[in-house]
Order: structure tokens, then sequence, then C-alpha cells
């Protein structure tokens, strides 16, 4: 491995952070050792195909990974590369998304977008920047990120909500964006984003979870860590994902899913499908689910016909 900028270690971002260059370079070392010997085997980390890599990313945002595998897989052999999924329909990948309860189907539709852009914009190959995957459609700085260092092992540090609870115990950096990216960068060896940042997110996924696991799971950054060495394992407050049962979010999954199967559909018909205590006049009726399908509309997965007269529904 190659020396990161031992300047950045030495700036007081965090007091727990070795100060010898060689001391650092075994925290690295301990870490890939660690990670080489054992690591959970998705089926996304044996390829570097970009756009196979961009689908995992996308399906994992706040989605279990144990559900993603069997999604992913399905979709790949629905619509093997960028172009496949270019040419399809969006309504059959939004149809394919809500089918696999993957939620917030605006990625289905952003996903179906990016590979239209690489196919028609970029002659089909993927660009291999952080900067240009940016450009992608729905592809924010993290998934940006992620293709770049997996795909093209040329991205940067990952933060993430693991690495932060990782950085934040170990080495005591404050939980500041800023303080979590500068010790990430200069622990990360320059130029091997792609097994750096699988190794530090499977410690904060394995060994340092909520609940920690250090000696379980053979954390092997027990000897320099902070939270092992003084027992506080606190962590920076990890967002929590409103309730899914009985939300906005479920019942415009359950629209799109309903859709899927029509070819359009009333208001009234709709309704009944959705929801068994659907009444037109009701609390749960005709204009709570005109406010849905009306999101739904807004967000390009939905049409809406003669919204004055007797309004029906169905996917773009």
């Amino acid at each position: 491995m190659t020396d990161g900028d031992a300047s950045t270690l030495d700036a007081g971002d965090a007091p727990a952070l070795p100060d010898d260059p060689e001391e650092v370079e075994a925290v690295r070392d301990a870490l890939v050792e660690w990670y080489e010997a054992d690591h959970r085997d998705f089926p996304w980390r044996r390829t570097h195909d970009p756009y196979e890599i961009l689908v995992s990313e996308v399906m994992s945002q706040q989605t279990q990974l144990n559900r993603v595998v069997a999604a992913w897989a399905d979709f790949l052999e629905k619509w093997p590369t960028a172009a496949a999924l270019a040419a399809a329909d969006r309504s059959d990948v939004v149809s394919f998304w809500s089918g696999h309860s993957l939620g917030y189907n605006n990625r289905a539709k952003y996903l179906h977008e990016a590979a239209r852009q690489v196919t028609e914009e970029y002659g089909g190959e993927f660009p291999e920047s952080p900067d240009e995957l940016s450009e992608l459609m729905g592809v924010g700085p993290y998934t940006a990120n992620a293709v770049a260092s997996f795909a093209f092992d040329n991205g940067d540090a990952v933060v993430d909500t693991n690495v932060k609870r990782v950085l934040h115990r170990a080495f005591d950096t404050p939980d500041d964006d800023t303080a979590f990216e500068r010790v990430a960068s200069a622990l990360m060896p320059e130029g091997e984003s792609c097994v750096w940042n699988n190794a530090i997110m499977e410690l904060g996924g394995v060994a340092c979870g909520k609940t920690p696991r250090c000696d379980e799971a053979g954390c092997p950054w027990r000897k320099w860590c902070h939270a092992y060495e003084t027992g506080d394992f606190t962590a920076p407050d990890v967002p929590t994902q409103p309730e899914f049962e009985g939300s906005r979010r479920q019942f415009r999954g359950r629209i799109v899913r309903v859709l899927s199967e029509y070819d359009e559909l009333a208001l009234d018909e709709l309704g009944p499908k959705i929801r068994v205590d659907y009444s037109p006049n009701g609390s749960y009726g005709r204009a709570w689910l005109q406010e849905l399908v009306s999101e739904l509309a807004d967000d390009e997965l939905v049409e809406i016909e003669d919204w004055d007269g007797n309004p029906t529904a169905k996917l773009r």
C-alpha cells in the first residue's frame, strides 16, 4: 500500500489516530487483510461492470441487502445491459421495482433514465470519475463515488453512516462531516478505493454496527480503537426511516403494482384494490386517492385522464 497524506493525520481532527506513518500503514494493512480473509459474498462484489454495480447501489438505498440479492439477479436477467434497460418501457421497469418491494419507485425511473444517458449521450460507455458519474440522472455523490470505486478503482474515500460510526469510535473523530471526510481520505490508500471502501463498509456492517461485535467479529482495529479501550461505544445519531406500514409510501407502491396489472383504472375502481376500507366519500376516499395519484403523476410514474369527469389512472 502507499502512504496517504500524513499531514492530515496530525491536524488534530482525530485525537486517537496514530501519529506514526508506519502505524497508519499497519492500520490500513490490518483492515484490508481482515476483509480479504473473509467477507460477505454479495454478487456485485464479484463484478467490475459499472452497470451492474449501479443497479446494486440504487437498489441498496434503504433496502436490506439480503432482499436486494434476488432482485438484482432478476433485474439483470431481464435487462442485462444499460442498452437493454434504456430500450425498455419505463412502466415495465417501475412495475418490476414495485413488484420486488424495492421502495421509492422514483429510483426505477431515474435508473432507466441514467441507462438512456449512458447509451445515447456517452456512446454506451460509463463515465469513470465521481464528478462525471454524478451527471447521470438520480446518481448522487455517494452513488457516483461507489460506482467509480467499485467499477474503476477511481473513487474517493466513502463516508456513509457505517463509516462515520467506525471512524467516530475507532479514532474519536468529531461528529462533523468535514472531520469525517478528512480522516477517511487520509486513511484510504491512494489508488485503492475499491478494496478500501468495501473493507471499511464491511467493518461497519459486520463488526461495528449499532451493537458492536468487536471480539466476535475479530475487529482488526481493536489495537488502536478508542472505543474498545475506553468502553464508550456511543456513535453519531443514525437517521431513522419512517414507518412503512400504513404510510403514503406504502400506498403509492400499491398503486403502481395494481396499475401494472391493468391498462387503466378509474379511481373508484383503483381505491378498493389498494385499501379494503376505501370509500369514495370517506376519510380514505377519492380525495385521499387523488392526492396519492397526483404525487405519482408529478413524478412521471402515472398518467391521469379526465380529472373533472370520471378520473382514470395508468402507468406511464
